[in-house]
């Protein structure tokens, strides 16, 4: 073979291994990126009373990178952008799954499992197993579902879901869609869990007394707190916010005999981030003392860390049902078709 055949064929060879390596592998990624971690989330975290900002400033104080929090709706529609991004991810953590929807993530198999440096001494057993326990999502919040409940209306307050169907309610209870909203997703857990094959029976019998479904928690609560109506789902946490900053015991979370499902909160890495190293920091910061330490005043949910002191405010306005209750999630996600066909008709 000829020097000008070799160097030809050299030339092909290594062109190929060329264009082959750029076929297998990521592009690079740039080291402004690298200096920042992308965290989506969910509105109210992000919300001027969340706990997004001064979360920000303690970690960016800490490690000396940036952190950009995103809001991407509320949890499902959190979900839904992370799924459609798999192949193209460009978040590093995703912060706001919850136990309901912890199912849906792993069939999409978009989370890359991390233990948080501590986090198995701080973060109790049974709320971790809500998670799955296998650390592809970290708690990091969780309480329980209730009504809260206006005091000074003119209806009674209510002792059990049974009590929502009764005629005085009428236009009377905000709820949130659970098809984009995991506080109404989990409100269809809770009454799956409760009337099991009855459920669609209770959701028509419940229909005349919703008033509307918002998209998410922030929409459905400000409508509450404007007063248009006495009753809106949320979490026995949340009168707590009231006696913190509204200084009034006038808004209640009735706790149910028949029990309450809880919501655990979590975060988790993204599989293929652009920066699973400063992902991972994030993990570490976010159950750390400090981070959890914010939460109480600014998420009104019980931190995962069990050593966060809690403010006198959940002494006197949180409570924890003595039980809990829990539905499987396909059975729960078999159900939000007909349901919201029974309030659509």
């Amino acid at each position: 073979m000829s020097k000008s055949s070799l160097f030809k064929s050299l030339f092909f060879v290594f062109s190929g291994l060329m264009l082959l390596n750029g076929c297998s592998k990521k592009s690079p990624v740039s080291a402004e990126r690298l200096n920042e971690v992308v965290v989506y989330t969910y509105d109210s975290f992000v919300s001027e009373w969340g706990p997004a900002s001064e979360l920000e400033k303690l970690f960016e104080a800490k490690t000396g990178l940036n952190l950009s929090f995103v809001d991407c709706g509320d949890g499902i529609q959190l979900l839904s952008r992370a799924v459609l991004e798999k192949d193209n991810v460009q978040a590093d953590v995703i912060l706001g799954l919850d136990n309901n929807i912890v199912k849906k993530a792993a069939d999409n198999d978009i989370l890359e499992a991390y233990e948080p440096a501590g986090a198995a001494d701080v973060i109790p057993a049974d709320v971790l197993a809500q998670l799955g326990g296998d650390w592809k999502l970290t708690p990091y919040d969780y309480s329980h579902f209730a009504f809260v409940y206006d005091t000074k209306s003119s209806v009674p307050c209510p002792s059990s879901l049974d009590d929502l169907l009764k005629p005085e309610y009428e236009k009377k209870i905000i709820l949130m869609d659970p098809r984009t909203s995991t506080p109404g997703l989990g409100f269809l857990t809770w009454t799956v869990a409760v009337y099991g094959d009855k459920t669609a029976d209770y959701w028509k019998a419940l229909k005349p007394n919703i008033l509307t479904m918002a998209t998410g928690w922030s929409a459905g609560y400000g409508l509450f707190k404007k007063g248009e109506a006495p009753l809106v789902i949320s979490y026995t946490t949340s009168p707590a916010s009231h006696i913190e900053y509204d200084k009034t015991d006038r808004y209640i979370a009735p706790v149910f005999a028949q029990g309450h499902a809880v919501q655990v909160e979590g975060a988790g890495i993204l599989k293929d981030a652009p920066n699973p190293e400063g992902a991972k920091l994030f993990m570490d910061f976010l159950i750390s003392d400090e981070a959890q330490a914010v939460l109480p005043l600014t998420q009104w949910m019980y931190p995962a860390n069990k050593n966060t002191v809690l403010p006198e405010s959940y002494t006197k306005g949180a409570s924890v049902p003595e039980v809990t209750l829990s539905a499987d999630p396909d059975a729960v996600q078999q159900k939000v078709d007909e349901i919201m066909k029974i309030l659509s008709e």
